[in-house]
């Protein structure tokens, strides 16, 4: 009786971990994911004229694209060893591996969006302000981002 009590706590304690696992990777999936929404969702389609210009929706997208941008570091800080269930994307383990060199792309970002903040006022400027703010982030994405299917 007391191995199967003993069996069972270590299959409820394992189960937790790796759904506390489950829940790091989540986390960091939600914020690259919003910051793909701002981003590309937003204003790569204005930059494309796939949707109108926006002023509103632009300073909104900047402004979430800073936020979350502030977080990278801290949701980053510990490596979930797994992937999001059917995610298409995922975080090399050279995140963890190299976590200075990985921190030291995110100033970069930021750099790059406040230089745009405030500056963007037509399709020009938000063209402009994507592709700088696109190539800071591709600087990380080359690395520390894998394609999982």
């Amino acid at each position: 009786m007391k191995r199967t009590m003993i069996v069972a706590g270590v299959l409820v304690l394992g189960a937790g971990a790796v759904m506390a696992q489950q829940e790091i990777a989540v986390q960091q999936d939600n914020l690259m994911r919003s910051q793909a929404k701002s981003l590309y969702s937003v204003i790569q389609k204005m930059s494309k004229g796939d949707i109108p210009y926006n002023q509103k929706a632009v300073d909104e997208a900047i402004a979430s694209l800073e936020a979350d941008v502030a977080k990278i570091a801290k949701t980053f800080e510990i490596n979930p060893k797994q992937d999001v269930v059917n995610a298409s994307y995922g975080s090399s383990p050279k995140v963890w591996q190299n976590k200075a060199d990985f921190d030291s792309k995110i100033p970069p970002v930021q750099k790059a969006i406040a230089d745009v903040k405030g500056k963007i006022t037509n399709v020009a400027s938000l063209k402009a302000a994507y592709t700088a703010i696109n190539d800071r982030c591709n600087d990380c994405h080359e690395t520390y981002r894998v394609k999982l299917k």
